[in-house]
Protein backbone atom coordinates (compact mmCIF):
# COMPACT_ATOMS: atom_id res chain seq x y z
CA UNK A 1 0.00 0.00 0.00
CA UNK A 2 0.90 4.07 -0.62
CA UNK A 3 2.06 6.01 1.95
CA UNK A 4 -1.41 7.89 0.88
CA UNK A 5 -3.47 4.84 1.70
CA UNK A 6 -2.16 4.22 4.72
CA UNK A 7 -2.08 7.79 6.21
CA UNK A 8 -6.19 8.12 5.14
CA UNK A 9 -7.63 7.39 8.44
CA UNK A 10 -5.48 9.96 10.31
CA UNK A 11 -5.89 12.29 7.93
CA UNK A 12 -9.91 12.03 8.64
CA UNK A 13 -9.33 12.47 12.21
CA UNK A 14 -6.95 15.52 11.78
CA UNK A 15 -9.75 17.29 9.41
CA UNK A 16 -11.79 17.31 12.92
CA UNK A 17 -9.48 19.66 14.56
CA UNK A 18 -10.41 18.86 17.95
CA UNK A 19 -7.19 19.96 19.31
CA UNK A 20 -5.01 22.95 18.00
CA UNK A 21 -2.41 21.09 16.53
CA UNK A 22 -4.32 18.53 14.40
CA UNK A 23 -4.09 21.27 11.53
CA UNK A 24 -0.34 21.74 11.51
CA UNK A 25 0.06 17.58 11.63
CA UNK A 26 -2.26 17.20 8.50
CA UNK A 27 -0.01 19.82 6.96
CA UNK A 28 3.34 17.67 7.58
CA UNK A 29 1.89 14.59 6.70
CA UNK A 30 0.20 15.94 3.25
CA UNK A 31 4.25 17.26 2.47
CA UNK A 32 4.72 13.62 3.06
CA UNK A 33 2.07 12.30 0.79
CA UNK A 34 3.46 15.50 -2.17
CA UNK A 35 6.73 13.83 -1.87
CA UNK A 36 5.44 10.20 -2.46
CA UNK A 37 3.32 11.32 -5.89
CA UNK A 38 6.24 13.26 -7.23
CA UNK A 39 8.96 10.67 -6.90
CA UNK A 40 9.40 8.34 -9.87
CA UNK A 41 9.97 5.01 -9.57
CA UNK A 42 9.02 1.85 -7.62
CA UNK A 43 6.90 1.82 -3.98
CA UNK A 44 10.29 1.24 -1.70
CA UNK A 45 11.54 4.53 -3.81
CA UNK A 46 8.49 6.05 -3.01
CA UNK A 47 8.02 5.91 0.22
CA UNK A 48 12.23 6.11 1.06
CA UNK A 49 11.93 9.39 -0.07
CA UNK A 50 8.92 10.91 1.67
CA UNK A 51 10.41 8.87 4.80
CA UNK A 52 13.66 11.77 3.70
CA UNK A 53 11.84 14.63 3.71
CA UNK A 54 10.43 13.70 7.59
CA UNK A 55 14.44 12.32 8.69
CA UNK A 56 16.90 14.74 6.48
CA UNK A 57 14.96 17.53 4.44
CA UNK A 58 12.59 20.71 5.71
CA UNK A 59 10.70 18.71 8.29
CA UNK A 60 13.52 18.05 9.82
CA UNK A 61 14.53 21.70 9.75
CA UNK A 62 11.88 22.66 11.22
CA UNK A 63 11.82 20.25 14.08
CA UNK A 64 15.36 21.11 15.07
CA UNK A 65 14.80 24.86 14.91
CA UNK A 66 11.97 23.76 17.61
CA UNK A 67 14.51 21.68 19.58
CA UNK A 68 16.95 25.35 19.67
CA UNK A 69 14.45 27.33 20.44
CA UNK A 70 13.44 25.31 23.68
CA UNK A 71 16.48 23.98 24.63
CA UNK A 72 16.58 20.72 23.64
CA UNK A 73 19.52 18.63 22.88
CA UNK A 74 18.37 16.53 19.58
CA UNK A 75 19.66 18.10 16.08
CA UNK A 76 18.80 17.51 12.48
CA UNK A 77 21.72 14.82 12.16
CA UNK A 78 20.71 12.97 15.39
CA UNK A 79 16.93 12.17 12.92
CA UNK A 80 19.40 11.86 9.91
CA UNK A 81 20.73 8.67 11.88
CA UNK A 82 17.70 7.29 13.19
CA UNK A 83 17.80 3.62 12.34
CA UNK A 84 14.51 1.13 12.96
CA UNK A 85 15.64 -2.01 13.88
CA UNK A 86 14.25 -5.30 13.03
CA UNK A 87 15.69 -7.63 15.70
CA UNK A 88 15.43 -11.32 16.88
CA UNK A 89 12.87 -11.72 19.89
CA UNK A 90 14.48 -13.41 23.16
CA UNK A 91 12.70 -16.79 23.32
CA UNK A 92 11.91 -19.08 26.40
CA UNK A 93 9.98 -22.25 26.11
CA UNK A 94 7.43 -22.74 28.48
CA UNK A 95 5.12 -25.62 29.21
CA UNK A 96 4.27 -26.59 25.68
CA UNK A 97 4.42 -23.00 24.32
CA UNK A 98 7.48 -20.52 23.07
CA UNK A 99 6.92 -17.24 24.34
CA UNK A 100 8.11 -14.50 22.46
CA UNK A 101 9.60 -10.71 23.67
CA UNK A 102 11.47 -7.99 23.17
CA UNK A 103 15.01 -7.41 24.12
CA UNK A 104 16.71 -6.04 27.22
CA UNK A 105 16.25 -2.49 25.76
CA UNK A 106 12.58 -3.24 26.94
CA UNK A 107 11.68 -4.98 30.44
CA UNK A 108 10.25 -7.92 28.27
CA UNK A 109 12.46 -10.64 29.59
CA UNK A 110 11.21 -9.77 32.91
CA UNK A 111 8.33 -12.44 31.56
CA UNK A 112 10.58 -14.79 30.44
CA UNK A 113 12.66 -15.26 33.60
CA UNK A 114 9.27 -15.10 35.77
CA UNK A 115 7.84 -18.08 33.76
CA UNK A 116 10.91 -19.91 34.14
CA UNK A 117 10.63 -19.86 37.60
CA UNK A 118 7.42 -20.55 37.88
CA UNK A 119 7.83 -24.00 35.61
CA UNK A 120 9.72 -25.01 38.84
CA UNK A 121 5.89 -25.24 40.35
CA UNK A 122 3.19 -27.06 39.97
CA UNK A 123 0.50 -23.88 38.98
CA UNK A 124 -2.94 -26.06 38.41
CA UNK A 125 -2.41 -27.94 41.18
CA UNK A 126 -2.49 -24.79 43.68
CA UNK A 127 -5.54 -23.96 41.91
CA UNK A 128 -6.54 -20.58 40.01
CA UNK A 129 -6.15 -17.02 42.39
CA UNK A 130 -5.63 -19.76 45.39
CA UNK A 131 -3.36 -17.93 48.20
CA UNK A 132 -0.29 -20.04 46.86
CA UNK A 133 -0.87 -19.40 43.13
CA UNK A 134 -0.89 -15.72 44.02
CA UNK A 135 2.03 -15.87 46.40
CA UNK A 136 4.42 -17.94 44.43
CA UNK A 137 3.79 -15.36 40.89
CA UNK A 138 4.19 -12.35 42.99
CA UNK A 139 8.03 -13.91 44.44
CA UNK A 140 8.75 -15.34 41.21
CA UNK A 141 7.87 -12.14 39.83
CA UNK A 142 10.16 -9.72 42.62
CA UNK A 143 13.23 -11.72 41.46
CA UNK A 144 12.64 -11.50 37.69
CA UNK A 145 12.66 -7.49 38.63
CA UNK A 146 15.33 -7.39 40.58
CA UNK A 147 17.19 -8.82 37.73
CA UNK A 148 15.62 -6.07 35.36
CA UNK A 149 16.42 -3.33 37.49
CA UNK A 150 20.00 -4.42 38.23
CA UNK A 151 21.04 -5.75 34.56
CA UNK A 152 18.64 -4.63 31.72
CA UNK A 153 19.58 -1.77 29.56
CA UNK A 154 19.72 -1.36 25.48
CA UNK A 155 22.02 -4.36 24.09
CA UNK A 156 23.60 -2.23 21.67
CA UNK A 157 25.32 -0.26 25.14
CA UNK A 158 25.28 -2.65 27.46
CA UNK A 159 26.72 -6.55 28.18
CA UNK A 160 23.58 -7.53 29.27
CA UNK A 161 24.43 -11.00 30.65
CA UNK A 162 20.27 -12.83 29.30
CA UNK A 163 21.56 -16.15 28.10
CA UNK A 164 22.74 -16.63 31.73
CA UNK A 165 19.62 -15.14 33.50
CA UNK A 166 17.52 -17.66 31.39
CA UNK A 167 19.55 -20.35 31.84
CA UNK A 168 18.73 -24.08 33.62
CA UNK A 169 21.65 -23.28 36.19
CA UNK A 170 20.55 -19.43 37.15
CA UNK A 171 17.15 -20.39 37.05
CA UNK A 172 17.90 -23.24 39.28
CA UNK A 173 19.45 -21.04 42.04
CA UNK A 174 16.92 -18.92 42.30
CA UNK A 175 13.47 -20.45 42.38
CA UNK A 176 14.32 -21.77 45.91
CA UNK A 177 14.73 -18.53 47.51
CA UNK A 178 11.01 -18.33 47.49
CA UNK A 179 9.69 -18.89 50.63
CA UNK A 180 6.01 -20.27 49.83
CA UNK A 181 5.02 -19.36 53.96
CA UNK A 182 6.13 -15.76 53.48
CA UNK A 183 6.46 -12.84 51.56
CA UNK A 184 10.12 -11.47 50.41
CA UNK A 185 10.52 -7.76 51.61
CA UNK A 186 13.98 -7.34 50.11
CA UNK A 187 15.29 -6.24 47.03
CA UNK A 188 17.37 -9.49 45.57
CA UNK A 189 18.67 -9.34 42.65
CA UNK A 190 21.30 -12.97 41.71
CA UNK A 191 24.72 -13.16 40.08
CA UNK A 192 24.62 -14.73 36.90
CA UNK A 193 27.80 -13.69 35.85
CA UNK A 194 29.56 -15.97 38.37
CA UNK A 195 26.39 -17.80 39.13
CA UNK A 196 25.29 -16.95 42.18
CA UNK A 197 21.35 -17.25 43.77
CA UNK A 198 22.02 -13.38 45.66
CA UNK A 199 24.61 -10.77 44.84
CA UNK A 200 25.47 -9.42 47.94
CA UNK A 201 22.62 -9.69 50.87
CA UNK A 202 19.37 -8.07 49.31
CA UNK A 203 18.16 -4.79 50.02
CA UNK A 204 15.06 -3.59 51.87
CA UNK A 205 14.78 -0.35 50.47
CA UNK A 206 11.48 2.39 51.16
CA UNK A 207 10.40 3.27 48.60
CA UNK A 208 0.33 8.54 33.52
CA UNK A 209 -1.47 7.25 30.64
CA UNK A 210 -1.06 7.17 26.99
CA UNK A 211 -0.15 3.99 26.32
CA UNK A 212 -2.60 1.94 23.64
CA UNK A 213 -2.78 -1.67 23.18
CA UNK A 214 -3.15 -3.45 20.21
CA UNK A 215 -3.21 -7.11 18.77
CA UNK A 216 -4.44 -8.10 15.30
CA UNK A 217 -5.07 -11.18 12.99
CA UNK A 218 -5.11 -11.71 9.48
CA UNK A 219 -7.23 -14.39 7.66
CA UNK A 220 -3.97 -15.65 6.71
CA UNK A 221 -2.78 -16.20 10.22
CA UNK A 222 -0.55 -13.44 10.77
CA UNK A 223 -0.51 -12.15 14.17
CA UNK A 224 1.03 -8.80 15.39
CA UNK A 225 1.48 -7.36 18.83
CA UNK A 226 2.40 -4.07 19.74
CA UNK A 227 2.14 -1.58 22.93
CA UNK A 228 2.79 1.79 21.13
CA UNK A 229 3.21 5.05 23.35
CA UNK A 230 3.21 8.73 22.82
CA UNK A 231 2.06 10.11 25.91
CA UNK A 232 0.45 12.60 23.59
CA UNK A 233 -1.75 14.87 26.15
CA UNK A 234 1.13 15.88 27.56
CA UNK A 235 4.28 15.78 24.96
CA UNK A 236 2.93 18.25 22.49
CA UNK A 237 5.02 21.10 22.32
CA UNK A 238 3.57 24.58 22.64
CA UNK A 239 4.05 26.30 19.25
CA UNK A 240 5.63 23.64 17.16
CA UNK A 241 4.92 24.23 13.64
CA UNK A 242 5.05 20.60 12.57
CA UNK A 243 2.79 19.37 14.72
CA UNK A 244 4.78 17.00 15.59
CA UNK A 245 4.81 14.80 19.40
CA UNK A 246 7.77 13.64 21.18
CA UNK A 247 7.47 10.28 23.86
CA UNK A 248 8.76 11.01 26.89
CA UNK A 249 10.72 7.56 27.53
CA UNK A 250 14.14 9.57 27.96
CA UNK A 251 13.09 9.69 31.44
CA UNK A 252 13.67 5.54 31.46
CA UNK A 253 17.23 6.32 31.69
CA UNK A 254 19.36 7.14 34.74
CA UNK A 255 22.45 8.90 35.39
CA UNK A 256 23.74 5.66 37.75
CA UNK A 257 27.20 5.78 36.73
CA UNK A 258 28.32 2.33 35.03
CA UNK A 259 24.57 1.31 35.52
CA UNK A 260 23.39 -1.22 32.19
CA UNK A 261 20.59 1.85 32.04
CA UNK A 262 23.09 4.93 32.32
CA UNK A 263 22.04 7.55 29.80
CA UNK A 264 24.79 7.76 26.99
CA UNK A 265 24.19 9.60 22.70
CA UNK A 266 22.02 7.33 20.50
CA UNK A 267 21.04 5.03 23.34
CA UNK A 268 17.94 3.24 23.72
CA UNK A 269 16.13 3.79 27.11
CA UNK A 270 14.96 0.69 28.74
CA UNK A 271 11.37 1.40 28.48
CA UNK A 272 8.27 -0.62 30.65
CA UNK A 273 6.69 -1.02 26.68
CA UNK A 274 6.34 -5.22 26.16
CA UNK A 275 4.19 -6.87 23.46
CA UNK A 276 3.99 -10.33 23.62
CA UNK A 277 4.30 -13.54 20.95
CA UNK A 278 3.10 -16.92 22.11
CA UNK A 279 3.88 -19.83 19.46
CA UNK A 280 3.09 -23.74 19.71
CA UNK A 281 4.67 -26.35 17.70
CA UNK A 282 6.24 -23.60 15.78
CA UNK A 283 2.81 -21.57 15.03
CA UNK A 284 1.60 -18.34 16.32
CA UNK A 285 -1.48 -19.03 18.82
CA UNK A 286 -1.45 -15.93 21.06
CA UNK A 287 -1.21 -12.11 20.38
CA UNK A 288 -1.04 -10.09 23.85
CA UNK A 289 -0.79 -6.54 24.74
CA UNK A 290 -0.81 -4.75 28.10
CA UNK A 291 -1.32 -0.92 28.82
CA UNK A 292 0.01 0.18 32.69
CA UNK A 293 3.85 1.07 32.63
CA UNK A 294 5.52 -1.12 35.11
CA UNK A 295 2.33 -3.60 35.30
CA UNK A 296 2.63 -4.88 32.10
CA UNK A 297 4.13 -8.10 32.02
CA UNK A 298 2.68 -8.68 35.33
CA UNK A 299 -0.42 -8.46 34.16
CA UNK A 300 0.64 -10.68 30.74
CA UNK A 301 1.87 -13.33 33.21
CA UNK A 302 -1.84 -13.25 34.41
CA UNK A 303 -3.39 -13.34 31.37
CA UNK A 304 -1.01 -15.89 30.31
CA UNK A 305 -1.31 -18.22 32.99
CA UNK A 306 -5.15 -17.66 32.74
CA UNK A 307 -4.92 -19.53 29.36
CA UNK A 308 -1.97 -21.88 29.43
CA UNK A 309 -2.71 -23.07 33.16
CA UNK A 310 -6.15 -22.50 33.43
CA UNK A 311 -7.44 -23.36 29.83
CA UNK A 312 -8.99 -19.58 29.64
CA UNK A 313 -10.04 -18.49 26.08
CA UNK A 314 -9.49 -14.19 25.82
CA UNK A 315 -12.47 -13.03 27.39
CA UNK A 316 -12.40 -14.86 30.34
CA UNK A 317 -8.73 -14.45 30.72
CA UNK A 318 -8.27 -10.79 30.40
CA UNK A 319 -11.75 -9.84 32.69
CA UNK A 320 -10.41 -12.48 35.43
CA UNK A 321 -9.27 -10.73 39.20
CA UNK A 322 -5.97 -9.75 38.50
CA UNK A 323 -2.87 -8.84 41.01
CA UNK A 324 0.09 -7.14 40.82
CA UNK A 325 3.20 -5.94 43.16
CA UNK A 326 5.13 -2.75 43.72
CA UNK A 327 8.17 -4.25 45.12
CA UNK A 328 10.47 -3.08 41.95
CA UNK A 329 12.12 -0.27 41.37
CA UNK A 330 9.96 3.02 39.01
CA UNK A 331 10.94 2.91 35.63
CA UNK A 332 9.62 6.17 35.18
CA UNK A 333 11.79 8.09 37.77
CA UNK A 334 16.15 8.46 36.70
CA UNK A 335 17.11 9.77 40.30
CA UNK A 336 20.60 8.24 40.70
CA UNK A 337 20.49 6.75 43.53
CA UNK A 338 18.12 3.57 42.53
CA UNK A 339 17.67 2.75 46.00
CA UNK A 340 14.87 5.21 46.18
CA UNK A 341 13.22 4.79 43.11
CA UNK A 342 11.59 1.65 44.39
CA UNK A 343 7.87 1.54 44.25
CA UNK A 344 7.37 -0.55 47.86
CA UNK A 345 8.42 -3.41 48.71
CA UNK A 346 6.31 -6.16 49.64
CA UNK A 347 3.05 -4.58 48.11
CA UNK A 348 0.66 -6.59 46.73
CA UNK A 349 -2.43 -5.09 45.55
CA UNK A 350 -5.58 -7.21 44.22
CA UNK A 351 -9.35 -7.03 42.79
CA UNK A 352 -11.63 -6.79 45.62
CA UNK A 353 -13.27 -9.55 43.83
CA UNK A 354 -11.43 -12.04 45.21
CA UNK A 355 -12.55 -13.70 48.30
CA UNK A 356 -11.97 -12.72 51.31
CA UNK A 357 -10.51 -15.57 53.00
CA UNK A 358 -8.02 -15.59 50.44
CA UNK A 359 -7.00 -11.90 51.51
CA UNK A 360 -6.55 -12.94 54.71
CA UNK A 361 -4.35 -15.93 53.78
CA UNK A 362 -1.68 -13.40 51.86
CA UNK A 363 -2.07 -11.04 54.93
CA UNK A 364 -0.67 -13.81 57.01
CA UNK A 365 2.50 -14.28 54.62
CA UNK A 366 3.05 -10.68 55.30
CA UNK A 367 2.18 -9.21 52.02
CA UNK A 368 1.32 -5.62 52.13
CA UNK A 369 -2.21 -6.51 50.55
CA UNK A 370 -4.06 -2.97 48.95
CA UNK A 371 -7.40 -4.36 47.02
CA UNK A 372 -8.79 -1.86 44.37
CA UNK A 373 -12.14 -2.38 42.46
CA UNK A 374 -10.67 -0.57 39.38
CA UNK A 375 -8.98 -2.85 36.49
CA UNK A 376 -5.07 -3.35 37.27
CA UNK A 377 -3.54 -2.40 34.05
CA UNK A 378 -5.74 -2.65 30.79
CA UNK A 379 -4.69 -5.80 28.61
CA UNK A 380 -5.77 -7.06 25.16
CA UNK A 381 -5.39 -10.92 23.94
CA UNK A 382 -6.05 -12.36 20.87
CA UNK A 383 -5.78 -16.62 20.21
CA UNK A 384 -5.63 -18.87 16.45
CA UNK A 385 -6.98 -21.70 16.81
CA UNK A 386 -4.33 -23.47 14.34
CA UNK A 387 -7.07 -26.12 13.81
CA UNK A 388 -10.16 -24.33 13.15
CA UNK A 389 -8.71 -20.97 11.98
CA UNK A 390 -11.21 -19.21 14.35
CA UNK A 391 -9.72 -16.20 15.85
CA UNK A 392 -10.77 -15.33 19.39
CA UNK A 393 -10.29 -11.41 20.90
CA UNK A 394 -10.97 -9.55 23.34
CA UNK A 395 -10.04 -6.59 25.51
CA UNK A 396 -11.20 -5.49 29.33
CA UNK A 397 -14.01 -3.76 28.92
CA UNK A 398 -13.84 -2.10 32.61
CA UNK A 399 -10.50 -0.30 31.48
CA UNK A 400 -11.74 0.59 28.11
CA UNK A 401 -9.84 -1.68 25.98
CA UNK A 402 -12.68 -3.93 23.25
CA UNK A 403 -12.27 -6.41 20.31
CA UNK A 404 -13.06 -5.79 16.57
CA UNK A 405 -13.57 -7.57 13.79
CA UNK A 406 -13.58 -6.21 9.77
CA UNK A 407 -14.31 -7.53 6.47
CA UNK A 408 -14.66 -6.03 3.33
CA UNK A 409 -11.33 -3.70 3.39
CA UNK A 410 -11.56 -1.75 0.50
CA UNK A 411 -8.32 -0.64 -0.95
CA UNK A 412 -8.57 2.57 1.17
CA UNK A 413 -8.38 1.99 5.17
CA UNK A 414 -10.58 5.03 5.57
CA UNK A 415 -13.63 2.51 3.96
CA UNK A 416 -13.31 -0.63 6.57
CA UNK A 417 -17.06 -1.87 7.12
CA UNK A 418 -17.30 -3.05 10.51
Amino acid sequence: MTFEEVIGPTLALLDTEQQDWYKKLKTTLNKLIETERNTTGIRKEKLQAARDRFYKGDIACDLEERYIKEGGFLRKADLAAHVTRVEDPIIIDYRDYTVCKCDTWTQGPVLSQTLRILEKFDLKKMGHLSADYIHVCTEALKLAFADRDKYYGDPLFADVPIQELLSDEYTNLRWPLIDMTKASSVIRPGDPMNMKALLGTGKYRPGVGGTTTCCVADRWGNLVAATPSGNTPYMTPPGGETGVTHGNRLRSLNTTKGHANCIKAGKRPRITLTPTIVLKDTRPILAISVAGGDLQDQITLNVLLNFVEFNMMPDDAVTSPRFRTGHHENSFNPNPNRDTTVVQPSYLEVNTNIDQKLKNKLINREHNLSTTSEPIASPVMLCIDQDTKMLYAAGDPEAGRHAAALDNISSKLGDLSP
